[in-house]
Parts: C-alpha cells; structure tokens; sequence
C-alpha cells in the first residue's frame, strides 16, 4: 500500500479526537449477535423469544467489553465516586426521595401506554408485543430499582439529579428545587419510554424474516442476496439499538447527559416514527405512488441488478456500522458521549446520509409505472424526506454544540473529513459561480 509521508505527518499533527466509545465494545456485541443469528438460522428459531435471545446476545458482549477492557464505570464522567465512604444512613433521604421521583416517572409512562390504543391496535399491532415485554420486565425492575438506587446513591458525586428534583417537588420538601433538570429528566424518560417501545415492536418481525429466509431460492438473482443481506443489516441495526435504549446506566457511563430542548428536533424526529410518521403509505410524504423499486425496473438485467444490489449493501452496511459505533449508547434525541470513530470519522451524519442514499437508489422515485409527472412528484416529495433529515441533522448539532468536545469534533472533522470537505469544496464552487 502506498504510505504517503505528508498526509501522514498531517494526521499525526492534527489527530482526531477521542471517542466516548471504542470500536471494541461494538464488535463484541456484533460477534455476540452474529453467533446466536447463525444458530437460530440453523434451527429455525425464528419466533419473538429467540429475536430478545439476539438482543441480549448483542448486549451481554458490549457490558463485558466495556467493564473489562475500556473500564468505563472508571470514567470521571460516569459522576461516580468509588472509593465515597458514605454509609446507607447518610444517603438513605435522598435515595427515598429519587426513587419516588422515578417511579412517578414510570407511573406516567405506563399511564400513556394504557391510555392511548394505537400502540395495541391496527397496523401497529406489533406494539402489543412490546408493551406485553415492559409488563413482564416491570415488578423486576420495580424492586430492583431499590437496591440499585440505595448503592450508587453512596456512591455518586451528585446524588441529587433530576429524579430527585421530581420527588423533592411532588413531596413538598423545603429544598431548592430546579426545574431544568426535572424537565431534562423528563425528556430523557420520554426518548426512553417512546423508542424502546419502538424498538422492541420491530425486533421480532425483523429477526424472524431474517432467520426465516428462504434459502432454496437464494441464488435465484443477485437482487434476492443483496436483500437477504440487507435484512441482516437491519437486524444488526435493531439489536444494537434496542440495547442501547436499555442499558442506560451510569456504571456503564451510558446514561443521558442531556435530552434535546428543542421543540424542532423533537419534531423533526418523532414525524419519521409512528404513530406520528409522515412518509408511510397514504401519508402526507409517501413517495411510493405508482412507483416500483429497483429489482422491478432492472428484472432481466443480473448485472445490473447485481452491481446496485451491492452498492445497497453497502449503503446498509454503512447504516448498520453507524449503529455499531455507538455500542451501548445508541439513542435519538439525546447526548450519550460524542463519537468519533468510524463512519463518525468520515460523517457527522453517516446513518442519515447512507439511509437517504438508499432510499433514492432502491426506490428511484423519479421513475413510475403510470405517468412522468407521478415520477416527478414522487421525486419531490422524497426531496422533503431527505430535507427532514438534514432538519434532524442540524437540531441534532445545535443540541450537541455547546459540549466542548462537540465543538472540537467538528471542528476536526471540517478540517479532515471527506464528507464536510466534499460538501464545502461543492459549496465553494457554487459560490464561485
């Protein structure tokens, strides 16, 4: 390979800045996972246990990694004092006071699960399974959050975080209380409470379509590897990202610094998820009408068919990779740690922009099976679809760029990074012109 001296001596005299995860932990829980896909594949176990069986396969490897090697629970960021002295007797107000703050918190979110029926019904039927995995986790995480709540509370710098504001305030204690971090706390169990439930919905379809492949017909044409592969992508995407959601702890240093403030992120976020999803069929930006995606178009042409199936592969693996990166922090809507490796490397955004890649490739929306002006309209609005993601791009950097190693980030990565460097020389030329 070919070693270039000066862009080594650049690289070296401008090094990228750490990131808050290394590439270990995700390549554990993707080899953890990967392992336990192959066996269900063998036998067929393709039903909703043995999709939560993949997630914990995923998850238990990451837990490992980090403790045992990266030593996270030692990071000054986790807020944890290991060697405080203090005693269950000097903590013991405080964590009474944080735990009735959390369970009011949980109380709302199961108060919204039982009150609104769209996550039981309809085409989000598969709510129901996720909604039956939170009842069944429920009574153990009620009483485990007792003793786990009593120990770090001996332990934590700042015990006094925004569930114990909540409960300071709901039982009228003469403290100071401070409302922005009640709200934060708010936020953050709102992301938390919304997406797992998402998450958990997706996991068993998309695991048991995965495991259930069938393989007889698999060398039928190009397009049926390159789908069986993309399928896998998503597996990985929905694992790693169903674990994150969980194992959201500050031994692990995984907890939520921050959970977005602004009312344009939240909503920029919440209009590509359901129940509030805009570009699904019949929606407001469904881009699908009289259109066919890219196996119809190219039927007959294995080349063809076989040249952009490898690029959607790619385009996937770089979605799934983006995930991989965050190991077990992953999460929209919230600060969790700045990433730096990876396709972060190349990328701010490296999940949005393969996503909306693939999506103009696979679909090609410029074309349809009716008339040309259904095509252009097609075309437009999934030109909305990607402006709603470079919206979710931006609200995602005004709330992550007040951290200081947001901002180095950043900075680094429009000096050294091919994609912002690709888009500033296109914008300069545009100026030029």
């Amino acid at each position: 390979m070919y070693h270039d001296p000066k862009l080594a001596a650049e690289a070296k005299a401008d090094p990228r800045p750490r990131s808050a995860v290394s590439t270990g932990v995700g390549m554990a829980g993707l080899a953890g996972m990967t392992l336990w896909t192959a066996i269900a594949s063998i036998y067929r176990l393709d039903g909703p246990y043995s999709a939560m069986v993949n997630v914990v396969a995923c998850a238990v490897p990451m837990i490992l990694w980090s403790i045992l090697v990266d030593k996270v629970h030692r990071n000054p960021s986790t807020g944890i004092d290991w060697a405080s002295k203090r005693t269950l007797k000097d903590t013991l107000d405080i964590s009474v006071t944080k735990l009735t703050g959390l369970w009011l918190t949980w109380g709302g979110i199961a108060l919204i699960y039982a009150v609104f029926r769209f996550w039981w019904t309809g085409r989000y039927a598969n709510f129901a399974w996720s909604i039956w995995c939170i009842e069944m986790a429920a009574p153990a995480l009620f009483l485990l959050s007792i003793p786990y709540v009593l120990w770090l509370d001996r332990k934590l710098e700042q015990p006094r975080d925004g569930a114990w504001h909540l409960g300071a305030w709901l039982m009228g204690l003469k403290e100071p209380i401070d409302h922005k971090a009640i709200q934060n706390h708010l936020r953050s169990w709102a992301v938390k409470g919304f997406f797992l439930a998402f998450m958990l919905s997706i996991v068993p379809p998309n695991f048991g379509d995965f495991v259930g492949w069938n393989f007889a017909r698999m060398f039928d044409s190009p397009a049926v590897i390159a789908n069986y592969c993309i399928s896998f992508m998503f597996v990985i995407d929905v694992a790693f990202a169903t674990a994150g959601y969980i194992l959201t702890m500050r031994p692990l240093d995984s907890h939520i610094r921050t959970a977005t403030p602004y009312a344009a992120g939240w909503t920029a976020a919440l209009i590509c998820y359901p129940p509030f999803v805009l570009m699904n069929e019949g929606g407001v930006l469904d881009y699908h009408p009289g259109s066919a995606d890219w196996t119809w178009w190219f039927a007959g042409h294995p080349w063809i068919l076989g040249g952009l199936g490898a690029v959607l592969v790619v385009l996937t693996g770089i979605y799934a990779w983006a995930t991989i990166a965050f190991g077990i922090r992953f999460s929209n809507l919230t600060h969790r740690g700045i990433l730096t490796h990876g396709p972060y490397a190349w990328s701010r955004h490296p999940a949005y922009l393969s996503k909306n890649l693939f999506w103009w490739l696979s679909g090609l929306p410029f074309l349809a099976t009716t008339t040309w002006v259904e095509g252009l309209r097609n075309a437009a609005i999934m030109a909305v679809v990607s402006g709603i993601y470079y919206w979710r791009a931006r609200t995602e950097e005004l709330h992550l760029g007040s951290d200081p190693a947001y901002q180095e980030y950043s900075a680094w990565m429009q000096r050294n990074a091919p994609v912002p460097r690709f888009f500033g020389w296109v914008g300069r030329k545009v100026r030029a012109a």
